[in-house]
């Protein structure tokens, strides 16, 4: 009898039954008939599990679940991006979908994700259609390093299930009250820092988020000016990078970026 072909419903269903089982506070618990419930009760799980190791069975159903979710919400290629500028890029769209050489994204000292279910933090995203590889990969560096992650630095590690080749760790400043020019000089120091990690590796193309605009309450036109200034004094060196693409999420990051980029 042939076997009945691994289709995203099973192979949901497979990954949901495991993470199930290997937390005892979960076992035995129902999984939703919907597929809708089912995806919510699936990243959550991925969300809030610890960066332990995990069989080569889960890992090759989750790869193929999450390439075909990637998949199914569209890539957009760089190569296929107009540039509002020589090398700088404004695109409006979810980063877990966009095919370059590496992306940023915006961490916590931590440095192995959001474990809030279900977040809508970047952080959240990027861990999820990643895979638990990333959150993994982010453990085992960071205890080599033994201590968080300073705001303004910036770590390298594999994409592995996201279109892109590389992701970009940063940590912003966090704002509370009124901005200083410390604040400023770290976020500054975040775009500095991936570039150069980037630059170091021979990429050519870096998308970034909108680096403490979120739950740092950066606020979002000085950090956009910041951004710009950024890359552009970065991009006057002679280095890989010929592709700086801003990702944004809202409409108002669109307005901010789309006036600054077209004001020169």
């Amino acid at each position: 009898m042939n076997e009945q072909p691994m289709t995203q419903a099973r192979r949901r269903r497979f990954l949901l039954r495991a993470l199930l089982d290997e937390n005892r506070d979960f076992r035995g618990r129902r999984i939703p008939t919907d597929a809708e419930s089912q995806w919510l009760m699936l990243r959550g799980l991925m969300n809030i599990r610890e960066a332990d190791p995990v069989s080569d069975d889960f890992l090759a159903v989750q790869d193929e679940y999450l390439k075909e979710e990637i998949a199914s919400k569209g890539i957009t290629d760089v190569d296929d991006l107009t540039p509002l500028q020589p090398g700088l890029y404004l695109w409006q769209g979810d980063i877990t979908t966009l095919r370059c050489d590496a992306i940023v994204n915006a961490a916590n000292s931590g440095m192995t994700g959001c474990y809030a279910p279900n977040h809508r933090c970047i952080d959240n995203a990027i861990h999820t259609f990643a895979g638990v590889q990333l959150r993994r990969a982010c453990d085992c560096m960071m205890a080599a390093q033994g201590h968080p992650e300073p705001t303004g630095q910036a770590k390298i590690t594999p994409a592995f299930n996201l279109p892109c080749r590389y992701v970009l760790h940063t940590v912003g400043p966090i704002i509370q009250g009124d901005v200083t020019e410390k604040d400023k000089e770290l976020l500054a120091s975040c775009y500095r820092a991936c570039l150069t990690l980037a630059a170091d590796i021979q990429l050519e193309s870096v998308a970034f988020c909108c680096i403490s605009t979120g739950e740092f309450h950066f606020p979002n036109e000085l950090a956009a000016e910041i951004a710009l200034q950024t890359v552009r004094e970065f991009m006057t060196q002679q280095t890989s990078i010929k592709k700086v693409i801003f990702n944004v999420f809202k409409d108002t990051d669109k307005d901010i970026y789309t006036r600054l980029l077209r004001a020169d």
